[in-house]
């Protein structure tokens, strides 16, 4: 048996340690360990709620948006405030723009690396890599003199010997089996991909007003102003360049980031029967269509034990059975407490130990519904809509499917989707529907300006009393919730449930282990030196560590903290 620590987990947001016990070249157990703490939670409070959305896109360096989008909503639900359709469809479009970014980056430039020998490009024959391209593809960058550029220099670094982020990848692995071809075509759509990802990030800084961090977003809908005879507000000429930049973008994500991840998918079968971990999912309404957020082109739900046909729809925020099943424990966590608590009556009070695999190992806690965990993301987002019958999402899907299928003659069927590579399939495909939504939002946009709305703006009126409210978003990551207590307009209380919290949740006061630790057990591990299988499931989830704020040293000393006045 041999005891496997990977620290830190490389290509991901944050910083993550994964053990893991192989016996006889598989995983037999698992443990997920973030190892920064943090706590924009206990900062938040005796704060503004106006505030909120400001502090909380700090949670995170690459999820700056979501945080925001979740923190206002949840103040909105206080206050059962009406959003102005105008405001709607702008959030919507900086939330699209923000998620095909993500998604983007995820597979090219964070997880690409597991499944691409760089090493092995110099071999290559660009002609016949040119013929497998236009062949799967429309797209204008798989011509050969497009190959042949990439191919040469990628033949400069290797000769050079500066391979810089390069050198330390797994190459030769017995598990990267892609042909010299494959692996040049998937290298310079890589490389094309670092020009698109930034198209999708001008969307959310035109209309946020920068990014990260975007500033535009209010309780009670946006500060962009529409006046469509001033220069210097939201006019046709923007809502026209809008336009430009998603009519370049999305032909990407559907020619290239598609067809990559079914050519993915297709060349390594075997993933479809790795990784599957907790087969609960959590998935909930998005991209909402009217001002009281009860009608969404994006469906939430839960499916249980894996079970399709068993999806109970979340049809709006307002949802109690969700609001009433969420938990999260911290008996394994380095918090005080322990057992189960509801968000609204959460603490976030350090108690670190180091790392003690039986006790506590993290500081990331154990979000439970109904008692059990969930597995979130867009994996959730793909199955649940799939089985609710979700015309967008089976569209996208059943063409994922027939593009596997006619690569070699692989049938997937949805079940089969529950598994490392499914999650990656999950992910273009959602950004498939996602940049088709785009045109459709900006479209409601523009007609309800040029139907003389120009409100985007209600302003929020905070009574003297107590009052809670929760924030959801289906975050490029999955199911993300910002619950609050709020008296007088400041916050008592705040925790939010990230969806990194649900996938990397360690185990519970029942030692049942989240998905990331259960998706791990019976993976294959050819060399123990160099385990690739384990990080590709790893990153199929697309960790994002949520960032520190509060830093202990190894004694559990206090380094750095920051004082709310």
């Amino acid at each position: 048996m041999a005891r496997i620590s990977i620290d830190p987990v490389t290509r991901i947001e944050g910083h993550l340690r994964i053990d893991v016990e192989v016996d006889g070249g598989t995983v037999n157990k698992a443990w997920a360990s973030c190892t920064m703490w943090r706590g924009l939670e206990t900062i938040l409070r005796g704060r503004d709620a106006r505030e909120g959305g400001v502090f909380a896109q700090r949670f995170c360096g690459v999820c700056t948006t979501v945080h925001g989008i979740a923190s206002v909503r949840a103040v909105e639900d206080a206050l059962a405030l009406d959003i102005p359709p105008n405001a709607q469809y702008i959030r919507n479009l900086i939330l699209i723009g923000h998620a095909l970014h993500d998604h983007i980056v995820h597979f090219y430039h964070l997880s690409a690396l597991d499944w691409v020998d760089v090493m092995s490009i110099p071999k290559a024959d660009s002609a016949r890599a040119a013929s497998i391209a236009e062949s799967s593809s429309s797209w204008q960058g798989n011509s050969r003199r497009e190959l042949e550029a990439v191919q040469d220099k990628v033949k400069g670094i290797v000769a050079g010997g500066q391979l810089g982020i390069f050198s330390h990848g797994y190459w030769g692995h017995p598990a990267m089996r892609l042909s010299p071809e494959m692996n040049l075509i998937l290298f310079a759509h890589y490389l094309q991909a670092l020009e698109f990802q930034r198209k999708s990030c001008q969307v959310v800084a035109i209309l946020g007003g920068k990014t990260p961090h975007i500033q535009n977003l209010a309780v009670g809908g946006v500060m962009n102003a529409i006046n469509l005879n001033s220069l210097a507000t939201m006019n046709m000429d923007r809502l026209g360049m809008l336009k430009a930049i998603l009519e370049d973008l999305i032909p990407f994500v559907q020619q290239v980031f598609l067809v990559d991840t079914c050519l993915l998918a297709a060349s390594y079968p075997e993933y479809f029967h790795y990784g599957r971990g907790v087969a609960n999912y959590l998935a909930v309404p998005d991209l909402p269509l009217d001002s009281r957020a009860t009608k969404f082109d994006l469906p939430g739900g839960v499916i249980m034990d894996g079970n399709l046909a068993s999806v109970r729809s979340i049809d709006n925020w307002k949802d109690e059975p969700f609001r009433k099943a969420i938990t999260e424990d911290s008996t394994h966590a380095w918090y005080q407490g322990g057992g189960p608590i509801e968000p609204y009556k959460g603490e976030t009070t350090p108690d670190y130990t180091d790392f003690k695999e039986d006790a506590k190992y993290t500081w990331v806690k154990a979000p439970r519904y109904n008692g059990k965990p969930m597995q979130v993301g867009p994996l959730a987002n793909i199955l649940v809509g799939y089985a609710s019958g979700h015309s967008l999402t089976r569209k996208w899907t059943n063409t994922a499917f027939d593009r596997i299928s006619a690569v070699h003659g692989l049938k997937v069927v949805p079940n089969d989707m529950q598994s490392t590579m499914g999650r990656y399939l999950a992910r273009a495909i959602r950004s498939s529907m996602l940049s088709e939504l785009a045109l459709e939002h900006l479209h409601l946009l523009t007609t309800n300006i040029l139907n003389g709305d120009d409100t985007t703006y209600n302003a929020p009126q905070f009574p003297t009393g107590e009052i809670v409210g929760m924030g959801m978003h289906e975050a490029p990551r999955g199911a993300l919730s910002h619950w609050v207590v709020i008296d007088k307009g400041t916050f008592t209380n705040y925790q939010a449930v990230v969806p990194t919290t649900w996938n990397a949740s360690p185990r519970d006061q029942h030692g049942a282990p989240g998905p990331y630790e259960t998706s791990l057990i019976g993976s294959p591990v050819v060399d123990a030196e160099k385990p690739l299988e384990v990080l590709r499931t790893v990153h199929s989830f697309d960790p994002c560590m949520a960032c520190s704020c509060h830093t202990l040293d190894a004694t559990g000393k206090t380094i750095a903290q920051v004082k709310v006045q």
